[in-house]
């Protein structure tokens, strides 16, 4: 809290200098357009400068929709507006109105003379600030080459993900994956977590800390939205990327587009195979009789996948757009292992097998869109957009578990398990915009979302010759939600500052089965998310951000379902199917401050948390069976800093620093909880420009030890290593990436109580991936995320 305090008091000694800095100024702004297709130029550079002196006073460039805003001091002046590739225009007549110079649309033509002889491709800055989220473009990233979706998660800013893939944003789980901004199957936990998608496939990652009620309620951290590439510049545009990689990592990903007057063809495809080894160990000790059980090994997860997106933009005249698109991506696993396990019964070793792990499944996963979007004639961005989503995803596996017993009394026989799982998802979503004036818009839509889940899972034991189910651990298991959302906002957004306010109604309705034994679980509930976003401008250096919404957590099918995977029998995961839902009430402000060579980014939040859920540990004759469980309330109260340094042009410095102090109240197995801690996490990321286009980049992570109700975790620090190459003017780019140079991610875990011990580590090891990207057409290599103007 003392850290907090301090900070604030900074804050508050820089506004006052701000305040004064401001007095007698202009204010400039205006929205820059291609004149041919009316689309917004982004990076464009506006400059203001003296009458007399022809000199440069002050100057910025455009935002994603074109929009610039500038404060000077100065009154004999005009504004230049160029891009490389337009020609340049030049404004000397305007009115100032109450200390303001609108400027309106300013339409840039293409200069003849230079378009065909310069191939610009405009590089966003790896992290940028808007009002209600933040956005990390992929392809800032040099050491994202040949990533999973998952994998390029651990570089974002307030994002963590463990070694067993579980994401949590600013140190707490709950976080609402989209794609494209909605739902997918894709991105479910069952679906092997983003592992079809690429980095190269991927334009930009958007961290939602606070949604406003035109965001599905769920997610009580906030959301991650993963937005896939689709571009639309004119003619035949592609790139292709090729990656290899250490332990084996490759693949092929290529990218096509097609734009004439009405249509806009897109597509990827993509296919590659990985191996993901995990070292593992762990130890389980019972006090009461000395009894420990140790086990280590090596798992795998090996995966051959293949990914196609194909869809179309069909611009059926200037102010109708219709969208058709489809993702089709199929997975095939192996999963061997072989694990060492020991028994020691007051320092005697008294038993010593092996179980060792064939496992095969197939993941078919599909996804279609249909879009409909309308723009009204009267006002820019006065639109209805209507679409219809639909997901499945299937998982058909099946494992074999020999045990062979070196010596020792072990009750463990081979084993079988077959899995047939479903998923079909259906979302509908309509969303009507209208911005009645320059500074007041009125937003209000509705969504459906139908989600059914049927998981068939058996055991088998050997018993001889024959293979017998096990009753006790096979089923069929049900899974039904419905959730009807209708939400409105509105928002005013002037000069200095601006306010958002929104309403979200849901109502849920959830229903569970386990077949076999008849076991029925409903919800039914509605719930109000009420939102709040504000912003004040005090000067074209500071700026202030606050923000409130209302959350909820829903559990998830692999929350709820009682059965487990048998692949480590004395580490036990289950659901539960009483689970109830959590509420989080999320409030945080953000200070952005803008210097000359950087810019930092300051915040303070603080969550409370009713039923949360945790997984809790039930330790029984050596064997540990985790399990979510609502133990109560949490109350989480942290600072976030973000900032950007750039002493030379050659090179940059790049960091975000998160702390988060909280505490648990409630109770479990009659057991109080009632503590609190804190834990912190540190990325810097420095990107140096090298002679003959070569750029390194490094980065280094760091995060503390930190406790659960039950569990105590290690501290981790690693590093990761990138060097880009561009060749041919930027047409081709070549990558080298080194994820976790010093092989030092090691998650570890224990737990110490009277009656037990339990010790826990995994580790995955380094990997190296070596990628070349070429851009043809008018394409460029898939390095960059922005358009080229």
């Amino acid at each position: 809290m003392k850290l907090i305090y301090f900070i604030l008091l900074i804050a508050l000694l820089i506004v006052p200098k701000t305040l004064l800095a401001q007095s007698n100024s202009i204010l400039v702004k205006g929205v820059v357009v291609e004149s041919e297709y009316n689309t917004p130029v982004e990076f464009a550079t506006v400059i203001i400068k003296d009458k007399q002196t022809k000199k440069n006073i002050t100057g910025t460039t455009t935002g994603t929709d074109g929009s610039f805003e500038i404060e000077t001091n100065a009154a004999n002046l005009y504004i230049e507006v160029s891009f490389i590739g337009f020609a340049s225009t030049i404004i000397r007549e305007f009115n100032t109105i109450n200390g303001s110079i609108d400027l309106g649309t300013i339409q840039l033509s293409k200069d003849n003379q230079t378009v065909d002889e310069v191939t610009v491709r405009a590089e966003k800055s790896r992290t940028e600030f808007k009002l209600d989220k933040r956005v990390f473009n992929v392809g800032k990233d040099i050491s994202s080459t040949g990533m999973s979706a998952l994998e390029v998660l651990t570089n974002v800013p307030s994002v963590n993900v463990n070694i067993e893939g579980d994401i949590s944003l600013r140190g707490s789980t709950g976080v609402q994956i989209l794609i494209n901004g909605k739902p997918s199957v894709i991105a479910s936990e069952g679906s092997n977590a983003l592992g079809t998608i690429t980095a190269e496939m991927i334009d930009k990652i958007e961290v939602i800390t606070n949604p406003s009620a035109k965001y599905d309620a769920e997610g009580t951290s906030g959301i991650i939205n993963i937005v896939i590439k689709k571009e639309e510049r004119k003619g035949l545009n592609g790139s292709m990327s090729v990656n290899a990689g250490v332990p084996n990592n490759h693949s092929v990903g290529i990218s096509l587009n097609r734009r004439t007057e009405k249509f806009n063809l897109f597509s990827q495809f993509g296919f590659g195979h990985r191996e993901l080894p995990r070292d593992k160990k762990s130890i389980n000790t019972d006090n009461n009789t000395n009894t420990t059980v140790f086990s280590e090994g090596t798992e795998y997860r090996n995966e051959t996948f293949y990914n196609v997106i194909l869809g179309t933009d069909y611009h059926i005249n200037k102010y109708n757009i219709l969208t058709l698109s489809g993702n089709y991506a199929y997975e095939v696993e192996k999963q061997p292992s072989l694990i060492e396990y020991q028994i020691v019964e007051k320092d005697v070793e008294t038993a010593l097998w092996y179980r060792d792990e064939d496992t095969d499944a197939t993941n078919p996963k599909w996804r279609y869109e249909l879009q409909y979007k309308k723009d009204f004639r009267d006002k820019k961005d006065h639109q209805l957009l209507f679409s219809a989503l639909g997901n499945f995803f299937g998982k058909d596996q099946s494992s074999y578990f020999k045990n062979t017993i070196e010596y020792g009394d072990v009750d463990n026989g081979d084993q079988q398990t077959r899995t047939d799982f479903k998923e079909a998802k259906h979302t509908f979503n309509l969303d009507y915009t209208n911005p009645f004036s320059k500074e007041f818009t009125l937003e209000a839509g509705s969504q459906f979302v139908l989600q059914d889940v049927s998981n068939d899972y058996e055991v088998l034991d050997l018993d001889g010759d024959e293979w017998v189910p096990d009753p006790g651990q096979t089923n069929v298991f049900e899974y039904d939600q419905k959730v009807l959302g209708v939400y409105s906002t509105a928002a005013y957004e002037g000069a200095k500052w601006g306010v958002k306010l929104g309403l979200r109604l849901e109502h849920t309705n959830l229903n569970t089965l386990l077949i076999n034994t008849n076991e029925r679980n409903q919800q039914n509930y509605s719930n109000l998310f009420p939102t709040l976003h504000s912003s004040l401008k005090l000067s074209s250096a500071f700026s202030l951000q606050a923000g409130y919404s209302r959350r909820i957590y829903r559990p998830r099918l692999w929350d709820l379902n009682p059965f487990f995977n048998i692949r480590n029998t004395y580490n036990v995961r289950v659901g539960n199917p009483d689970l109830k839902p959590e509420f989080t009430d999320s409030y945080e402000i953000t200070s952005i401050y803008v210097f000359n060579k950087a810019s930092l980014n300051l915040g303070v939040y603080y969550r409370y948390t009713t039923d949360a859920v945790e997984r809790v540990s039930v330790f029984q004759d050596n064997i540990i069976v985790t399990k979510p469980m609502n133990i109560g309330t949490n109350r989480a109260t942290g600072v976030e800093i973000n900032g950007k340094y750039s002493p030379q042009k050659w090179l940059t410095f790049t960091g975000d620093f998160n702390y988060n102090y909280f505490k648990k109240e409630g109770e479990f197995n009659e057991t109080i909880v009632d503590f609190n801690a804190d834990q912190w996490s540190s990325r810097i990321v420095s990107k140096i420009k090298l002679p003959a286009e070569f750029e390194v980049e490094l980065t280094g992570i760091f995060r503390s030890d930190r406790r659960t109700t039950q569990f105590e975790y290690a501290a981790q620090s690693y590093a990761n290593f990138g060097l880009r190459k561009k060749l041919f003017k930027g047409k081709t780019v070549v990558n080298l990436s080194v994820r976790d140079v010093f092989e030092s991610r090691i998650s570890e875990g224990k737990a110490s109580e009277p009656e037990y011990y339990l010790y826990n580590q995994t580790q995955s090891g380094r990997f190296i991936t070596f990628g070349v990207s070429y851009g043809f057409g008018d394409g460029e290599a898939m390095e960059y995320s922005g358009r080229r103007r």
